[in-house]
C-alpha cells in the first residue's frame, strides 16, 4: 500500500481551506485513501469530519495510505496540498 509522511506546513494546519480541498481532492478519485498521525488510528481521507477531528497543526507529521490503481499520484497530490503555506 502507498503511503507519504508529510509534514503540515499549512499555518492553520489541516483545518479550513487545507481540509477541504484535501478532502475534495480524495473524493474524486476512485481508491481507498485514509490518513493518520504517526502510530494514530487511520481515518476516512473523503470524510471532512474525519479529518477536522484530528486536530493536526503546523508542523505536525501526517501518514496518508493509498490502495488502489493510480495512488501514487493522488498521495503525491494530497501531499502537496498540506505541505504547502
Amino acid at each position: 500500500m502507498p503511503e507519504r509522511k508529510v509534514i503540515v506546513e499549512s499555518e492553520v494546519g489541516l483545518h479550513a481551506r487545507p481540509a477541504a480541498t484535501f478532502v475534495q481532492t480524495a473524493a474524486k478519485a476512485p481508491i481507498d485513501v485514509t490518513v493518520a498521525r504517526p502510530g494514530g488510528t487511520p481515518v476516512n481521507a473523503k470524510s471532512i469530519l474525519s479529518i477536522l477531528a484530528l486536530d493536526v497543526r503546523y508542523g505536525e507529521t501526517i501518514v496518508i495510505h493509498g490502495e488502489g490503481e493510480d495512488a501514487d499520484r493522488l498521495l503525491d497530490e494530497l501531499a502537496a496540498i498540506v505541505s504547502g503555506p
